[in-house]
């Protein structure tokens, strides 16, 4: 058998150093081999999923181009819409593509070690022993959870929006073009970014519970419990945005570039 990023290494290592009919009897050395390897494979994604995360693209770019922290204006938030409203275009799409890539590289780490296998649409990772983690969800949150606190900057980052989007674009693409329409939507009614990014988390896990309980049954819920999980963060994430927008102090965007109205849902 070939390596392949579809098996992943933790399913070529099985096939290769171990017995294809191994016993599941947790006292048999195999069992227990593969165990750790799991352990093994899971702690190294989290670390570097988290690490990558912790590159906040926005101020660091703040710093390089602009010879200031984009933490000292506007919101206070390191995210592209704050670098939009702060520093303009050029800026917020240099944070955009950052973010993407790092949020990229940490899943395709993931799915290296522990496989992507796209069923029905949803990428769900190996899971041919009920011990298998979706390594590339475990990856996908870490990034999102080091853009948030990231560990190079005091723990002060983003709100993980965009590098959730790019978690659902690689593994989730039907409900990613679901959301993202759902995004527009909201944002073109509303003017309000943070509500359009809210309505879009909390819809992420219900649409891939969905998509699972429909198309991927043999699946377990650790896939729908890592999106349930992100959403959740993200609505924390914009509790002060929900705040204002109740009493009706939450800036709006200007659709069509004014900068100073831009609003304050910092991806």
């Amino acid at each position: 058998m070939n390596f392949n990023l579809n098996d992943g290494l933790w399913w070529y290592i099985v096939n290769k150093c171990f017995n294809s009919q191994m016993s599941l009897d947790p006292t048999h050395g195999d069992f227990i081999s593969i165990i750790l390897m799991t352990v093994g494979f899971t702690v190294v994604t989290i670390l570097v999923a988290y690490l990558l995360g912790s590159i906040n693209s926005a101020i660091i770019i703040s710093k390089m181009l602009y010879g200031d922290d984009i933490r000292t204006h506007g919101s206070g938030n390191a995210g592209a819409t704050n670098m939009l409203r702060t520093f303009g275009l050029r800026a917020a799409i240099l944070t955009l593509v950052g973010d993407m890539l790092k949020t990229a590289i940490a899943i395709f780490i993931g799915g290296a070690l522990g496989g992507f296998t796209y069923a029905n649409g949803i990428a769900v990772g190996f899971s041919g022993y009920n011990f298998g983690i979706p390594l590339t969800y475990v990856a996908g949150i870490f990034a999102i959870i080091g853009h948030i606190l990231p560990v190079f900057y005091k723990f002060k980052g983003g709100k993980g929006v965009l590098c959730t989007a790019t978690m659902a674009l690689i593994l989730n693409p039907i409900e990613f073009a679901i959301l993202i329409a759902l995004f527009i939507a909201i944002v073109c009614m509303s003017k309000y970014v943070s509500l359009g990014s809210v309505c879009a988390a909390v819809l992420y896990p219900v649409l891939v519970c969905g998509h699972i309980r429909i198309f991927a049954p043999p699946l377990n819920g650790f896939v729908a419990l890592i999106t349930v999980i992100i959403a959740i963060i993200v609505v924390y994430c914009h509790r002060e945005n929900l705040k204002r927008i109740s009493n009706g102090t939450e800036k709006k965007i200007s659709i069509g570039g004014n900068k100073k109205e831009n609003g304050d849902a910092e991806k």
